[in-house]
């Protein structure tokens, strides 16, 4: 037998279903192992053909290593579900970002379990809640000792970035754990002279705006002649569209002539808790600043709505400078025969309230504020929509599952690739949702809350284990999609909100939560928060 059959049946013997598959590099060493045990013996090898097999065997593992994909994560900053055109917005026009739904998956219901940019981000990284991953705010750090996707990738022989927007830690440019190069800068950045920290090599400021800046950074990289050695993941932060939003001059006035009017619900708040009402008139609210769009303020008078208008077309005009970048970088991995070996993540951290119930940013449990756009194009995964709900948490699980890279342990995420192969039948149906209040911005109070597939229940703990002093949410999301009216005392309800309350008390358990300690709720302020932090 030549050294290539025996390596085939060989590798069959112990295990087939990895020949040929991302995973196959880590088995290549244990089988090296068992078929060197096994020379002279079962297949009976010639002793001279020893070294023949073993440079045989060197080869295959080169080979099957190469097939390994590389990663493309692309994540948006306070992104909207709904503002991108593969999601049907009436105005924005994203063509390259429609490219990745149109040929890859597009996760119709996906959801952040706490809709804030430094909690989310280290759920898209570890898998876990925040409440176990301990970023509650935007000014905590990473945790170092928790290993991220990245980090596995890395640790498995990947060259791994991140260029752009880390948001966790506020004060801190440094380069992170797990990444070989890595491009940031402190705070919120600025859409127009951000100063970047390189690596921890030099500071430099770029001319033009952020997003032409961190794309032009990610192109540099992957132009890099060692690209071509070995499989890459690289993660792209924008600060788009988070606010202040500023678009660049050509889009500036794209929408000019789309008029924007306060949504509707903004005006139905008669069954809403009382700090609805309260945070309209706040830094949160439809007649506060608007990130600054409204310089005299509060205003409610009606004519007051144009500096909505204003603002939400700069929002929308920001994403279309999103979208020239995610052309420009398949552009390049088109041109160098990357892309159908990549695996492309095109995903916001949370979503964001843009005027329903009369509230701005997000942090509440409301569907806006918790939606997220996320699309997959990846080798081997046909292009559909998938129905079933899925998490912040289950980016990491899954992209290691596509990538063959062991595991994460005890994390709260499942990857769907399963899901979307063939079905899960175990798949989840209801999620719990957690925020604690921020003194930095008292304008939502604490929040926990669970949802399925058909209704949400939302209760808001006072803290330190006094009864809470808000009135709870229910809704009825099949009828009642836009969450128009609160449930919570119609008789008819009481069974489902008894069997949801069960429900997030089980969820809390599963993750852990048995002892769920949070800040005491000061109220709603009309105070603005710090200039530094905004």
């Amino acid at each position: 037998m030549n050294s290539i059959g025996f390596l085939l049946r060989a590798i069959y013997a112990f295990g087939a279903d990895s020949i040929g598959s991302p995973s196959s590099l880590r088995v290549i060493p244990s089988v090296a192992r068992n078929l060197w045990n096994l020379s002279g013996r079962k297949f009976e090898i010639p002793r001279r053909l020893g070294m023949t097999f073993m440079a045989g065997l060197l080869v295959a593992s080169v080979a099957i290593g190469a097939e390994r994909p590389n990663v493309l994560f692309i994540l948006c900053d306070d992104l909207r579900w709904d503002c991108i055109g593969a999601s049907g917005h009436p105005y924005l026009k994203t063509p390259n970002i429609d490219r990745i739904a149109h040929e890859g998956l597009r996760f119709k219901n996906t959801f952040c379990t706490t809709s804030l940019c430094s909690p989310s981000r280290a759920s898209i990284l570890s898998g876990l809640y925040a409440h176990t991953h301990g970023v509650r705010d935007n000014f905590t750090e990473y945790p170092t000792k928790i290993v991220s996707w990245p980090m596995r990738l890395h640790d498995e022989g990947y060259a791994t970035a991140y260029l752009g927007k880390w948001h966790m830690g506020e004060g801190n440019d440094s380069p992170r754990p797990g990444f070989d190069w890595f491009v940031t800068h402190k705070a919120q950045g600025k859409y127009f002279g951000t100063e970047w920290n390189i690596n921890g090599l030099r500071h430099e400021t770029t001319p033009g705006y952020y997003t032409t800046a961190v794309t032009d950074y990610a192109l540099d990289w992957l132009k890099q002649p060692e690209r071509e050695n070995k499989p890459w993941a690289l993660c792209i932060g924008h600060k788009a569209p988070h606010s202040y939003y500023t678009p660049e001059e050509k889009y500036a006035h794209a929408f000019d002539n789309v008029r924007v009017p306060y949504p509707d619900t903004a005006f139905h708040l008669d069954d809403k808790p009382t700090w609805i009402k309260q945070r309209l008139y706040t830094w949160h609210g439809i007649y506060g600043p608007l990130f600054e769009w409204r310089k005299k303020f509060p205003d409610d008078r009606p004519e007051a709505v144009k500096d909505f208008e204003n603002m939400t077309h700069a929002y929308w005009s920001t994403i279309l400078s999103v979208d020239d970048s995610v052309g420009r970088l398949l552009k390049h991995l088109e041109a160098t025969k990357q892309l159908d070996r990549t695996i492309v993540v095109f995903m916001g951290d949370n979503g964001l309230l843009n005027g329903e119930h009369g509230m701005v940013d997000k942090r509440a449990m409301h569907e806006p504020s918790i939606r997220i756009p996320l699309l997959v194009r990846a080798p081997g995964l046909k292009p559909s929509v998938v129905e079933q709900m899925v998490l912040t948490e289950d980016i990491a699980p899954s992209l290691l599952d596509l990538c063959g890279a062991k595991p994460l342990k005890n994390i709260h995420g499942k990857s769907w690739k399963r899901l979307v192969q063939r079905g899960d039948p175990s798949w989840r149906r209801s999620f719990f949702y957690e925020y604690n209040y921020e003194k930095q911005f008292p304008y939502t109070p604490n929040v926990r809350g669970v949802r399925t597939d058909e209704w949400k229940y939302i209760h808001y703990p006072h803290g330190g284990g006094g009864p809470d002093r808000h009135m709870a949410e229910l809704y009825n999301l099949k009828t009642d999609p836009d969450e128009r009216h609160n449930l919570i005392k119609d008789p008819a309800s009481a069974g489902k909100l008894k069997e949801l309350r069960a429900e997030l008390a089980r969820l809390m358990k599963a993750t852990g939560l048995t002892r769920d300690t949070m800040p005491l709720d000061e109220g709603v302020k009309q105070e603005l928060p710090s200039q530094s932090i905004r």
